[in-house]
């Protein structure tokens, strides 16, 4: 830095522009949600495209009291839809989604074989893997996987837990008696948030709310 006054310049600079935002972004399926009307809340933004967004980031926007949610568009239910009007044009009988059972052990061999392409959030590569060494056979099972495969529980080993566990292959034990009740679902494997917010007010005696602030620490 010391050796050209071009580079003492351009740390100086960079010093002065280290930590501000380069950009403004915009949530792709964000969405706000007041008591009052936003403009009263917090400074808002035409887009380009001539959309209304707030000048606030998504922890900011939190802590002035708004709502966020993520409202996602899927092909999924798009293919489900035209599956079902086709059905409904063929056959002349409309199938009703709410009644197909959710036991059913032939759906849970053909996941458990991991042909699961088409299948919102079962279709990567990494989780067919994981579907065929899991072998689910409940819809809590399923649950369990798309929880647990995210780089955390993946680096830490949680994933291979769940699956000895799940298997038989490991005992299932827990490290409190405490808590069997909350884990006993998951082979005693913390897989939840809230599971997290239940052991801490069980061993810890959090309150929800301090409970609350314990599993956004650990997210």
């Amino acid at each position: 830095r010391d050796s050209e006054p071009l580079y003492t310049r351009l740390f100086e600079v960079c010093h002065v522009l280290e930590g501000l935002h380069r950009h403004a972004g915009v949530h792709a399926a964000g969405i706000v949600i007041g008591q009052e009307p936003l403009t009263e809340i917090c400074p808002l933004l035409k887009t380009n495209e001539g959309d209304v967004v707030t000048q606030y980031a998504k922890d900011e926007a939190e802590a002035v009291g708004l709502v966020k949610f993520d409202f996602l568009g899927l092909k999924t239910l798009t293919v489900i839809d035209v599956a079902l009007r086709l059905i409904r044009e063929t056959t002349g009988e409309p199938l009703d989604l709410d009644a197909i059972p959710k036991d059913d052990p032939a759906v849970y061999e053909l996941i458990s074989s991991a042909e699961t392409t088409g299948v919102f959030q079962l279709e990567s590569s990494g989780f067919r893997d994981l579907l065929r060494r899991l072998r689910p056979d409940t819809f809590e099972d399923i649950i369990a996987a798309l929880a647990l495969y995210r780089p955390g529980p993946l680096d830490a080993g949680m994933v291979d837990q769940y699956v000895r566990r799940k298997r038989g292959d490991e005992p299932i034990t827990y490290f409190h008696p405490s808590v069997k009740e909350f884990l006993q679902e998951t082979y005693g494997v913390v897989v939840y948030q809230e599971q997290v917010m239940q052991i801490s007010t069980a061993i810890a005696g959090y309150s929800m709310g301090r409970a609350d602030i314990l599993r956004k620490a650990m997210g």
